[in-house]
């Protein structure tokens, strides 16, 4: 399998795993499909962080096309070797990977911060808009019978739980396919020839499943449909 034709395949994956990203974000700004609580500001500040637009989407496409491009370059080389020039494009791509682990890891930390304090919303007890479970640490992710505690919006908790926690698990594999086509970038640079069919590396034959990812990319989608169609 030719380097490029693997970064290409890298590239194809981050394209969907950034759209998705950038969707469970937006989901994010309208708990139950309505617009007034980001109109009021009453959401959570990590919300507010683009962490999936920005991170885990914008970041991660600038990666995802440059990777996809490497496969059909025609590049004609430097001093008339063709595989020089085919060698500093792979290379150019580790560059373009970096940013992509940049965007994925703000992705994954931002995700993970909102996860522990929890959502921004109107309690009863306080009569006021407050972190209810801030002091738990995320411990509140078990204890669903002090989910209650948020009154509005309605069911922000588990609307928040679901997001947070796709966008996080988002950002973990962009953050992978990243680091793997750094390896495979330079790799390819260095060796600068497309390797034989016969030579398959365990992180090529990781990206072949692609029956699994495929049933992740159904999992996430199913999960982003039924908590817009929840709200409903």
């Amino acid at each position: 399998m030719c380097f490029g034709r693997c970064a290409r395949c890298i590239g194809c994956k981050l394209l969907v795993l950034a759209l998705l990203s950038i969707a469970a974000n937006i989901l994010l700004y309208f708990p139950n499909g309505e617009t007034r609580f980001a109109s009021e500001h009453h959401l959570s500040k990590y919300v507010e962080c683009l962490h999936g637009i920005l991170g885990g989407g914008l970041l991660v496409l600038i990666p995802a096309a440059v990777f996809i491009g490497l496969h059909n370059d025609d590049c004609c080389g430097c001093f008339g070797h063709k595989n020089c020039g085919k060698s500093c494009a792979m290379l150019s791509s580790v560059l373009a990977a970096c940013v992509g682990i940049l965007g994925s890891g703000y992705c994954i930390i931002i995700s993970a911060l909102g996860l522990s304090q929890g959502p921004y919303c109107f309690t009863h007890v306080e009569r006021n808009w407050i972190y209810p479970f801030t002091q738990s640490s995320g411990g509140y992710l078990l204890e669903y019978n002090e989910w209650s505690k948020c009154q509005e919006p309605q069911n922000i908790v588990q609307w928040n739980v679901t997001l947070f926690s796709i966008l996080l698990v988002l950002g973990g594999i962009e953050f992978i396919l990243c680091s793997i086509q750094i390896v495979n970038g330079i790799l390819g640079g260095v060796c600068r020839l497309c390797c034989g069919s016969d030579e398959v590396t365990i992180f090529l034959a990781f990206l072949g499943s692609n029956r699994v990812y495929h049933l992740f990319i159904f999992f996430n989608v199913t999960m982003l449909c039924s908590a817009f169609s929840g709200s409903s």
